[in-house]
């Protein structure tokens, strides 16, 4: 290779790491660290692994082309012979019903907040369901070991996550309602509420589904698990072995998928991908340019849209006018772009498909009965008991 050559490539090697450093965390990239390897997130292009983990003096192998790496091994789990159910506080003595006080909640939260805050409750109750189950383990920032780096902190996560403030405004609410006990209700119940108290609102009513409760709260959490939720860049393969994983099937990825027409997203995540419509996809270019923070959606522009409102017109427009890789291979399988042409037909469909989706997805992973050390009803929903 030529000297000026090298010289290019050095220059463009260090100004892509300097683009990396700058982004940091919130860009999805692993956190630096000091051990022998270096987690991959999945969706993530191969080229900032290798650089990160380059630059923290790591080790890192790209995955083989369009395969997931094995996935790493299941939390323990306490999960007990009981099951979850519908209505599970009615006879918890309680004065005034928990559920509806997490729905006020929820409420009061859009009312005040505005309605993107619906969109990111959905999205918080899918980061926690995929990590170690439906155990409310997104929400700490203090753990049973004591480790400071948690879900809420990984790569996906990290400076993206909102709505913490309305689940602990839920918590004391529930605890008020049941005569100041924190004991009864747990976050990870709350969560399932609050996500199909977003959906009904966002909807205006139109999805609104009864959630099977009995969860207890998780003592652990860990940002390297975060490697377990889709990237933006998914390809179709590794969202279905990713989704599989979790026990959930095709026809689950393509409803919940559904819930990305709602809400904004920053301008670090979305990709451009060679389907889009030209000039949508000018039109982002020009918005985002200089600004990866800078939040759009992919429903304002587009015909009929409305980035407030959760309906099936995500599936109208996914052809030309989404944002990541992970909408737009949806249509690249026969099974898949049927449901999505079905779903963009039928409005009704896609709501029952999703409700049914989101009951699927809150039952990974669930435990329902308390473990010293495992399994427990917080009394605060970021941290665990006993370490104050």
């Amino acid at each position: 290779m030529a000297g000026a050559d090298k010289k290019k490539l050095g220059a463009l090697v260090v100004a892509l790491v300097a683009l990396l450093i700058a982004a940091g965390p919130s860009a999805g990239l692993p956190i630096l660290s000091s051990g022998p390897s270096c987690t991959n997130f999945v969706g993530w292009a191969p080229l900032v692994n290798s650089l990160v983990c380059g630059f923290g003096g790591l080790f890192f192998t790209p995955p083989t082309p369009a395969r997931r790496p094995p996935p790493p091994p299941p939390p323990p789990t306490a999960t007990g012979s009981r099951q979850l159910s519908v209505g599970y506080y009615r006879n918890s003595n309680c004065s005034y019903d928990v559920e509806a006080a997490v729905r006020k909640a929820v409420e009061d939260a859009i009312k005040t907040q505005g309605r993107r805050i619906g969109a990111s409750l959905i999205r918080l109750f899918f980061h926690d369901a995929f990590v170690r189950g439906c155990d409310a383990s997104v929400l700490l920032n203090t753990t049973a070991t004591g480790n400071s780096d948690t879900e809420m902190t990984g790569p996906p996560n990290a400076n993206s996550l909102r709505g913490f403030e309305v689940i602990d405004a839920a918590k004391e609410a529930t605890t008020a309602a049941c005569g100041g006990r924190s004991d009864v209700v747990s976050c990870a119940d709350i969560l399932a509420f609050a996500a199909r108290d977003a959906s009904f609102f966002l909807s205006y009513g139109e999805i609104n589904y009864t959630v099977p409760a009995g969860r207890f709260d998780g003592r652990e959490s860990f940002a390297a698990e975060t490697n377990q939720l889709p990237g933006p860049d998914s390809d179709l393969q590794e969202l279905v072995e990713m989704f599989a994983a979790k026990e959930l099937d095709v026809f689950d990825l393509v409803a919940l998928s559904g819930a990305h027409g709602v809400g904004r997203v920053r301008c670090l995540f979305t990709n451009g991908n060679s389907a889009m419509d030209p000039t949508y996809a000018n039109d982002l270019r020009t918005e985002c340019s200089g600004n990866p923070d800078k939040l759009v959606n992919q429903t304002d522009r587009c015909p009929g849209g409305d980035p407030d409102m959760m309906d099936n017109q995500y599936f109208k427009n996914i052809a030309k006018f989404v944002l990541f890789k992970s909408d737009a291979t949806l249509i690249s399988n026969a099974t898949t772009r049927k449901q999505v042409n079905d779903n963009a037909a039928n409005p009704d469909k896609w709501y029952k498909d999703f409700e049914a989706a989101m009951v699927k997805m809150g039952n990974i992973g669930v435990m329902t009965s308390p473990v010293a050390g495992l399994a427990e009803i917080r009394d605060v929903c970021w941290r665990v008991n006993g370490i104050y």
